[in-house]
């Protein structure tokens, strides 16, 4: 999947902002993946209900920090769902997607 780079709007309200604290992940740091340009983007099929499609995304931050997410599109802007530092199998899925190696 790709993301449409004229979306890139965000949409915060009380049900998600703040929300990723818990894994230690600041909301303008996970936005920064949707700008990685090795990001990987798959559909949600576990999630995704026929009223919401539901994506998962791995990539860098600026600060090369690995993060899966989850979000969904409404409209013209992206709703981040959760974020998290990605586990190893996602560090291979990422590194066998992007032909690159973690040293």
């Amino acid at each position: 999947m790709k993301i449409d780079k004229s979306i890139f709007e965000f949409e915060w309200d009380k049900g998600n902002i703040g929300k990723n604290k818990k894994h230690k992940v600041k909301d303008q740091e996970a936005e920064e993946v949707f700008f990685d340009s090795k990001k990987v983007t798959f559909k949600d099929e576990v999630h995704t209900t026929q009223r919401e499609k539901r994506f998962r995304i791995l990539g860098k931050t600026k600060k090369e920090r690995l993060l899966f997410i989850v979000f969904t599109k409404r409209g013209k802007k992206i709703r981040i769902i959760s974020a998290r530092d990605i586990n190893k199998k996602e560090v291979y899925l990422y590194e066998e997607k992007t032909h690159t190696v973690k040293i």
